[in-house]
């Protein structure tokens, strides 16, 4: 996937939500506007990749309590140059859980989400902004989950209780985007 893929996928990309729909055209004018946007060291920001994690049922959802941000959030990171954004994707997801990434399936090519979230500064980045584009993937949640020494704990959250987690509106729409296929799929 080159930048022009995924302009792409975020042109044909569809969202119910007003707030993600804004984002998503940031998101696009951002890609046209920086040829290097896959680049972390890009100043204003750049194209990050994050994978929403279910298990087969779309029960629940796969969370990371991150130790350098200490939130719990979706396995994700930087492309850091790699304009594949479904590589990125799994091979955080990989990292992150400490799953190999056979272990790990992409249940669609289509972007799942997109959500643009200010980075703060902080003694290891300068202010910036994450354009982080979501795709849905799926691990069963009887494999056991050895996590990374980049998060403090790595689980399986029912989705009832995603917001006791991290209560921010993006993790809210993907819940309600999970109970949605969960509905369609019953």
């Amino acid at each position: 996937m080159h930048r022009k893929e995924l302009l792409q996928l975020l042109t044909h990309y569809r969202t119910p939500f007003m707030e993600e729909a804004g984002m998503v055209a940031r998101a696009i004018a951002f890609v046209r506007q920086h040829v290097n946007c896959f680049d972390r060291h890009l100043e204003t920001g750049h194209v990050t990749g994050s994978s929403w994690v279910v298990n087969p049922s779309r029960s629940r959802v796969l969370l990371l309590h991150h130790r350098k941000l200490d939130r719990w959030l979706q396995p994700g990171g930087h492309a850091d140059g790699d304009p594949d954004m479904l590589r990125v994707v799994l091979k955080e997801t990989a990292e992150e859980t400490g799953l190999e990434i056979e272990q790990i399936h992409l249940v669609a090519e289509q972007i799942f989400d997109v959500d643009i979230h200010t980075i703060y500064p902080s003694a290891h980045d300068a202010l910036h902004t994450h354009f982080d584009v979501r795709f849905l993937v799926e691990i069963d949640d009887a494999i056991p989950l050895p996590g990374n020494n980049e998060s403090y704990d790595v689980r399986w959250v029912a989705l009832h209780e995603v917001a006791h987690y991290n209560n921010a509106l993006s993790l809210h729409r993907m819940v309600r985007k999970t109970r949605q296929l969960a509905a369609w799929q019953a």
